[in-house]
This record gives structure tokens, C-alpha cells and sequence, in this order.
């Protein structure tokens, strides 16, 4: 069977390639092993969220005496949780496979490998010399596929850590695809790293009444995010009792009867100096933490090792990252490659910006590459974190003169009013020779449905607009948004309510 293009994937960056393409007119085949939606859909952001929902509806219940609202006390079923969380996965699921339906993408079903060789391994026709071959395997019969084009998007799974103890059994030692299936919430966890699934899988434990111990081998939470925001989450996780420690690595992990061992080295685990003769003087004391499980959040791995990608020439580096150069070229003329499988942020909506950006390249319309800088983050702990841009950090090294803005939400009637007003919105705008503030470079919010405030920020900080086009614009009053126009009324040096 011959196509246009040939999709080797069905998540994020695979299926919105697929539906691009042939919403552009082209005639598209997409391969998938497993289910349609991939990680993000199935055991990443979709479930993940859900049931930070959960956590929300419990924690609004148990505070509703607050409003004014007797309730009684909640009990928290995950029985039913885990069913309303399948429930909108197989809904949108089934919306994805009836999208690709309706614009007449051919799915095949199967693993999709490269197949290597001059002209694919297959005899030529004449009319070759840019088609690309894919052969789909499932079980024992296969079927090979032919395309000028093909897009790579087989995505990622959970990194595990190379230390003893570590593999994953589901139950003592989890990832973060058993976590999204849970039963019942443990009594306590460890969860090894502070980035964005750590620190929302704390949240979420949290919320469900776990004793959490959070570990992050950096010196701060959530690496990328501006350092203000992270030191306001590790002293909100710290009001909630979720323990935190930053700048520790563990060294191993054993079984208890109870649960697990994980043994620490670093900052908090030594013992002061002062106490020991300068010769008793250890280089790091390893210190155990116990909990009744463990939970490995360092990330995930490109799932790059099916595809036969270097046998047909594609360059894989050592982590298992496909090259690609600005419009998501690899190192083969025609073969793409898109989301978890690239060295960029693992952030579906990005694979959802790359997969439109290879067709709009495929099809000659010279397209601006992605300005991997300025894509919007959204962190949905409790409270939210999102962010666009610039840290203020990353500016000033940058070598910008910078212009700060920082507005809590304490003082927000709608945030006061929701009973949420933690939080702050932070603006970076460049500082000019006159001393006013003009570029926006970024923008940093920790509050109450931060992950919806950052939409106009986003534009603003893409469009290159400046503070004072911004602080002209109205704001609806009462809402959380009010705070972004405070922010930029503040640089102006005339701010309204601050």
C-alpha cells in the first residue's frame, strides 16, 4: 500500500501529524501497536489530571464547612475514581480514532519499523528514488507500506533508575504508568524526583491523605521553572507536610516487610563536619528513609529502539534521541520525526506543534521553526504552575537589563473569593536606557488555575508585545486574569491596586 505519508506512531505528536496531513490533502497511513492516544491519553496527562481532579473534589468537600456548606466527611473511593478516569480515556480515545475516520487516514495496526537498504529492500518501479518503505508486523504476519514521506512519533516510556532494588514490580516499586492505576492510596511514598510528574504525583498524594517524601537530586524543584516559583512550591509542599528534600540522590533501595528502604547521600543526609575528627570524616553518609512504596519520577526514555531507525541510515544518539534538525528533519531526506522521540520538551501539545510543522515543511510552505523557548508549561500541583518565556535568571545571563514585576494573589477578590489565593503572577520585561519596562521576556504564575491564566501571557510573550501594550488593555473584574494586568500596570510605575 502505498501513501503520501506514513505516521509511525498513534500519540500526540503522531495522530495531530496524521490529521494535519490530511486535513492539507494528503493521503495518510499511521501505524500504531497499542491504542490510539498514546501515553499522554492513556498513562500520562489525561488520567494524571483526572485524578488531580479527584484529589480537588475531595479536598473542596473537606473544606466546604469554610463556605458556609455542612457536609459530611468525605470517604474517597478509588474504585470509582479509576472508573470515571477510563471512562473520559476511552471517550477521547474513541474521538481520536473517529477524527482519523472522518479525514480518511488509513490505520494500520502493528509495530511500524524502517525498513533499511537502497529503495527500502524492494525492487525499484521506476519511479522511486524518494520513496521511503515501513513494515508493520503484528504477530506473525506483516505488511510493508510505501511513502515519499514518514514521520516518526513511537514516543517514550518511563525511565527506570540503574541502582539496586530499583526494578519495577508495580507494587513496592512503581512508575508513574502503575501509579495512574492505583487501588487505594498508600499509606506513605517516596517519590524519587522533583520535576513536573514528581511534584504533581506529591500534590495528588498528598490530597489523598499519603505521607510523601519528595526527592530531587538538583538543588531546587521543578528545574526550568523560575526560581521564585520553586522555592514558593517546596514551602507550600512544606505547609501541606509533604517532606521535601532537594539536592540528594539515593543510592539504593531494599524491601521491607512493610514496604521499602531507600538509601540517601547528599546535603541532608551528612552528618555536620564539625562533629567528627577531621580522619572520621565520611565523604557522604547514606541515610535510609522507609515508606510503603516508591515511586521513579525522573523522566522518560524515547521508545526509539523499534523503529530500525540507524539500519536505514537515521542518526539515534546515545540516549536514544532521534537528530533532527529545526523543521524536525532527520539525517534521511523524507523521514521526520516528532514529540517524546526528539530531544525537546516532552510536552504533547509541542509534538502536536512539531507534527503540523513537518507536513507545512513536507509540503514546501517554509515554515518558521519552533521557538522552543517560549512554549507554554503548565504544572498541575496544587497550587497550579505555569509559565512562558524567559526566567529571570535565564534573562539577565541572556544580557538583558531586566524589570521585575511580582503580584500576589492574596489580594484578589477572585481568588479570595474561591478560597485560593496562594500565589503570585511574575512578569520579566527588559529594562530600557530610559529606565521603563518594554520587551516582555517572560512570565511566571503559581495560583489558582494557573495553567488557564497562562493563555494570554503565552501570546504576549510570542507576539514580542511590550509592557505598556499590554497594560492598556482591559481586564474583566472579578477575575484571577486581573492579577497579569496588575503586573503590567506595576512596570508602568503607575499600578492600580498595588
Amino acid at each position: 500500500m502505498e501513501h503520501d505519508l506514513i505516521v509511525i506512531g498513534g500519540g500526540p505528536g503522531g495522530y495531530a501529524t496524521a490529521l494535519y496531513a490530511a486535513a492539507a490533502g494528503m493521503d495518510v497511513g499511521i501505524v500504531e501497536k497499542n491504542k490510539l492516544g498514546g501515553t499522554c491519553l492513556h498513562v500520562g496527562c489525561i488520567p494524571a489530571k483526572e485524578l488531580l481532579e479527584t484529589a480537588a473534589v475531595y479536598r473542596t468537600v473537606s473544606e466546604a464547612a469554610e463556605f458556609g456548606v455542612t457536609a459530611s466527611e468525605p470517604v474517597l473511593d478509588m474504585a470509582v475514581a479509576q472508573q470515571r478516569k477510563q471512562g473520559i480515556i476511552d471517550k477521547l480515545a474513541k474521538g481520536v480514532e473517529g477524527m482519523l475516520k472522518h479525514r480518511k487516514v488509513a490505520m494500520y495496526s502493528g509495530v511500524g519499523q524502517l525498513v533499511g537498504g537502497e529503495n527500502g529492500g524492494l525492487p525499484s518501479n521506476g519511479n522511486s528514488q524518494n520513496i521511503r518503505r515501513v513494515q508493520v508486523s503484528a504477530g506473525i504476519e506483516t505488511e510493508t507500506l510505501a511513502a515519499r514521506n514518514v514521520v516518526l512519533a513511537s514516543g517514550s516510556v518511563p525511565k527506570a533508575l540503574p541502582l539496586p532494588g530499583f526494578e519495577f514490580d508495580g507494587k513496592s516499586v512503581i512508575n508513574s504508568d502503575h501509579l495512574l492505576s492505583i487501588k487505594k492510596a498508600p499509606e506513605s511514598a517516596i517519590i524519587i524526583g522533583g520535576g513536573a510528574i514528581g511534584c504533581e504525583f506529591a500534590s495528588l498524594l498528598g490530597d489523598f491523605g499519603t505521607q510523601v517524601t519528595l526527592l530531587e537530586a538538583l538543588p531546587q524543584l521543578l528545574p526550568g521553572a523560575d526560581p521564585e516559583v520553586s522555592k514558593f512550591m517546596e514551602r507550600s509542599f512544606k505547609r501541606r507536610k509533604i517532606e521535601v528534600q532537594t539536592g540528594v540522590s539515593v543510592a539504593s533501595c531494599e524491601h521491607t516487610e512493610n514496604g521499602v528502604r531507600v538509601m540517601l547521600e547528599g546535603p541532608e543526609s551528612q552528618q555536620p563536619a564539625s562533629q567528627q575528627p577531621e580522619s572520621q570524616q565520611p565523604e557522604s553518609q547514606q541515610v535510609p528513609v522507609e515508606a510503603s512504596c516508591v515511586i521513579v519520577a525522573i523522566g522518560r526514555r524515547p521508545l526509539s529502539e523499534s523503529l530500525a531507525a540507524e539500519k536505514a541510515g537515521v542518526k539515534v544518539d546515545k540516549s536514544g534521541y532521534v537528530a533532527v534538525d529545526e523543521f524536525c528533519r532527520t539525517s534521511v531526506d523524507g523521514i521526520y520525526a516528532v514529540g517524546d522521540l526528539v530531544a525537546t520538551p516532552q510536552l504533547a501539545h509541542v509534538g502536536f506543534a512539531e507534527g503540523m510543522l513537518a507536513v507545512r515543511h513536507m509540503l514546501g510552505e517554509s515554515p518558521e521553526p519552533i521557538s522552543y523557548g517560549q512554549v507554554p508549561w503548565g504544572i498541575y500541583t496544587r497550587p497550579e504552575v505555569a509559565f512562558a518565556g524567559m526566567t529571570e535568571p535565564a534573562a539577565i545571563e541572556a544580557g538583558y537589563e531586566v524589570a521585575i514585576s511580582t503580584n500576589r494573589f492574596g489580594a484578589n477578590s477572585r481568588a479570595m473569593i474561591i478560597g485560593e489565593a496562594e500565589g503570585f503572577v511574575k512578569v520579566v520585561a527588559e529594562k530600557k536606557s530610559d529606565g521603563s519596562a518594554g520587551l516582555i521576556l517572560g512570565v511566571h504564575i503559581v495560583g489558582p488555575w494557573a495553567t488557564e491564566l497562562l493563555g494570554q501571557a503565552y501570546l504576549t510573550v510570542n507576539w514580542e508585545a511590550e509592557v505598556r501594550d499590554v497594560a492598556n488593555l482591559i481586564q474583566p473584574h472579578p477575575t484571577l486574569s486581573e492579577l497579569y494586568g496588575e503586573a503590567m500596570l506595576s512596570l508602568t510605575g503607575r499600578p492600580l491596586h498595588g
